[in-house]
């Protein structure tokens, strides 16, 4: 089994909301360590909001905005990946652009060999393009590499009829088609993710990360989030 983890920026600053709260990386790290035990081959995705979200300004171009967003992800990448290795893990971070010694260039037949030789593999950078966000990224390269399921760990536990923050009365779903999610624009990814995921029939479970063995209670479906269904 191959599965793709989005994990939200903010998510990993935990109460923070900015920079990283280690406390909750090595928890992913140990959790993901616990999956590969098990033979499931990992790729990771990480947002980059802990450091930048450049598109709520108006004051700079969109494209320079996206470029520092991809470059907040590269960053993230790096650190996680330093910390699935301090915890035992052999790890990889692959860009869509060169960033010199830091990261190797993204292909399908480098990702290959590296989840074949037992490694988590990151895919940091985005598409490497501007106006597309790390949601795309996800979906993307999910299906670029075949995987059978994306994880969207957030710091939401799921899919809601509307942003719970604002409406305390909004429901979450158990379960929702991804044609209902596109119908509602409820944006549990975005909208180019969304057809991306339904194009390519790629289901995807949407949980809490804080929550407890959250990671790995949703790959095997005992968790209390929403499943995505294609």
């Amino acid at each position: 089994m191959r599965i793709l983890l989005k994990l939200s920026g903010e998510a990993l600053a935990g109460d923070k909301r900015t920079g990283f709260d280690e406390d909750t990386v090595k928890e992913v790290a140990g959790q993901v360590k616990r999956l590969m035990a098990d033979d499931i081959q990992v790729g990771i995705v990480i947002g980059g909001g802990n450091f930048w979200r450049g598109r709520t300004s108006g004051n700079i171009d969109r494209t320079k905005a996206d470029q520092i967003g991809m470059l907040a992800t590269v960053m993230n990448c790096i650190y996680v990946s330093e910390v699935f290795r301090s915890e035992g893990m052999a790890a990889a971070v692959l860009t869509p652009f060169e960033c010199g010694s830091f990261t190797k260039l993204f292909s399908k037949d480098r990702a290959n060999k590296y989840f074949h030789k037992g490694m988590a593999v990151f895919f940091a950078g985005g598409t490497g393009h501007p106006f597309f966000s790390t949601d795309t990224g996800v979906v993307l390269r999910a299906a670029e590499v075949d995987a059978d399921m994306i994880l969207l760990a957030k710091a939401v536990d799921g899919v809601y009829s509307e942003d719970p923050h604002i409406n305390r009365q909004a429901f979450k779903y158990d379960e929702i088609s991804i044609d209902e999610v596109i119908a509602k624009n409820l944006q549990v990814v975005d909208m180019t993710a969304s057809i991306l995921a339904k194009e390519n029939k790629i289901p995807m479970r949407v949980f809490g990360l804080n929550e407890p063995e959250s990671i790995v209670n949703a790959v095997k479906g005992k968790f209390t989030g929403t499943n995505v269904t294609v």
